[in-house]
């Protein structure tokens, strides 16, 4: 299928979508969190290669979304949970290392450098979802944007920040 509009297929398989990650995650801040990841997940998909059943993608992506933010939540709890011995270095990786800290530094620079060229609206949307932890619909009311407008804008600053990383490399 040519041209797959993800704006016509967030319109089709919007409300859908949301309800099947939110039976999955059960919880609908991180329900939206993964709406947007999936949209952002399809966009890269799409300009990759062409898409036969974009509705059917659509959803395996959300799933395999849905399953990595599970993992995650998994993997929180066991590391901070009261009275569990979690072994630190296997979560971490090797992360101590100097040269592997530098590398996070200057990927925290690029990824505020990126967050800094947002325009105005879209850069506060972005802080609040992303920084502040707040809902959705919470930034609409708080803004006096719709809920959809709201996740143009962090889907906007999220393509913005992954091509200013790839950018750099």
């Amino acid at each position: 299928m040519q041209g797959v509009s993800v704006d016509a297929l967030h319109r089709r398989e919007g409300l859908k979508l949301q309800r099947f990650l939110l039976r999955l995650l059960g919880n609908p801040t991180d329900a939206a969190d993964a709406t947007q990841e999936t949209y952002l997940r399809m966009l890269a998909a799409l300009s990759r290669t062409p898409v036969e059943h974009p509705s059917a993608l659509l959803f395996r992506i959300a799933h395999n979304v849905a399953l990595r933010t599970r993992n995650r939540h998994r993997l929180e709890r066991r590391l901070f949970a009261d009275g569990s011995e979690v072994d630190l270095v296997d979560v971490i990786d090797g992360f101590a290392l100097p040269e592997r800290q530098l590398i996070a530094q200057q990927e925290l620079k690029r990824l505020a450098t990126a967050i800094d060229q947002l325009p105005p609206r879209c850069r506060e949307v972005f802080l609040l979802s992303r920084f502040e932890g707040l809902p959705n619909g919470e930034i609409a009311a708080r803004l006096g944007i719709s809920r959809n407008m709201v996740e143009k804008h962090i889907i906007r600053a999220l393509l913005h920040c992954r091509r200013c990383q790839l950018n750099d490399f």
